[in-house]
């Protein structure tokens, strides 16, 4: 008589499937009152290593103060900084920027008002199509990853192409607007010292289109309740050129540093900025795109932030990308081979998040 199989078979993309089209989100599910997350959600413990270090926040990222950067024509203490940031551990805040602290706060406020609306209120706006360069979802990978992970976004894609922004969600909208313009000035700031770091003109990524792509991201990481089974998002490097964070007062951003997750303590009127792979390769690796990953939430409230991306087009733009001529020599080889915006982007939407630059090494 032939055994019984005894293998648990799950079929993880119709869970995966049901749960995307049921529009609610993670933030739905936390408001229906579930107190176990769902199977898809749940990450092997290779990937919860480190996740909550006895020690946190014994090291930390540098903090670099803006404050001189037009009042002093001698901002080589501030490029020295940056550079040595960007460097060592791919990540530093910022303050003293610029940007008024009302306009931070306010547009926290207002994307947290978006994501705790009534479900029934946000499923009109799910969708994973990017109509009108908008998008509301759970997870961007969600249909190819392995595991899912505790967050909910609403994404704008803000250049080359304007958005509809009437898609915007009215509770946000005029907001994400300004936090748009404000982060665009301050890209600008920041791209000028990160050249000025490598020895360039401070125009030199501005010439190559480098910041002519911008994509918003506004998170909501609701309170989990196991949240040792699960991340809030994946291990992964950024993408593009840059990328300017804005957080709330709760902890949950990790970044590894060596073998070691360190938890980066949010500071109330700063920005965490960060190198994405573009600028890693671009620098033939004198700048670090580094892992970097965001805990699940513990805590009763929730952790909000918005993540703007900056780095080239892909339309209408026939440069390739590679490490810059004025960094290589005869002793100093290319670390990466060359490539355009379409074939990184189609890279991109066709893999887990992960670290690109590793598919252009030579």
């Amino acid at each position: 008589m032939a055994m019984e199989s005894t293998v648990d078979y799950y079929d993880r993309a119709k869970d995966v499937k049901e749960f995307d089209e049921s529009k609610t989100g993670v933030k739905g599910l936390v408001d229906s009152g579930i107190t176990a997350i769902p199977r898809i959600f749940i990450h092997p413990p290779e990937n919860l290593i480190g996740l909550r270090s006895p020690h946190p926040g014994a090291i930390q990222i540098p903090t670099v103060d803006l404050s001189d950067f037009n009042a002093n024509p001698d901002r080589s203490h501030i490029v020295q900084q940056i550079r040595d940031a960007a460097g060592e551990f791919g990540f530093f805040q910022i303050v003293n920027h610029g940007i008024p602290i009302p306009i931070m706060d306010g547009t926290l406020s207002a994307v947290k008002s978006f994501h705790e609306l009534p479900t029934e209120k946000k499923k009109p706006h799910y969708d994973r199509s990017r109509q009108g360069g908008v998008f509301y979802i759970t997870n961007l990978d969600l249909l190819r990853s392995k595991a899912a992970t505790w967050a909910d976004t609403l994404g704008i894609e803000i250049a080359p192409v304007p958005p509809e922004w009437e898609r915007v969600p009215a509770t946000c909208r005029s907001e994400l607007m300004e936090w748009s313009m404000q982060t665009k000035k301050l890209a600008g700031v920041l791209a000028e010292l990160l050249c000025e770091g490598l020895g360039f003109h401070q125009d030199r990524l501005k010439e190559l289109k480098c910041l002519e792509s911008r994509v918003m991201a506004a998170h909501i990481y609701p309170p989990c309740p196991q949240p040792d089974l699960t991340l809030g998002t994946h291990s992964h490097t950024d993408p593009l050129l840059l990328t300017i964070l804005l957080q709330n007062e709760l902890e949950g951003l990790q970044v590894k540093i060596g073998e070691e997750w360190v938890t980066v303590k949010p500071i109330h009127g700063g920005l965490v900025v960060n190198i994405g792979d573009i600028l890693q390769i671009m620098s033939n690796g004198l700048y670090k795109s580094v892992q970097h990953r965001v805990a699940a939430n513990p805590h009763k409230k929730p952790r909000i932030s918005v993540a703007a991306f900056f780095g080239p087009t892909e339309k209408g733009n026939s440069l390739c990308y590679g490490p810059l001529p004025e960094l290589l020599s005869g002793e100093k080889s290319a670390f990466y081979r060359s490539f355009t915006m379409t074939e990184f982007i189609t890279l991109f939407y066709n893999k887990e998040l992960c670290a690109l630059k590793n598919n252009f090494k030579l």
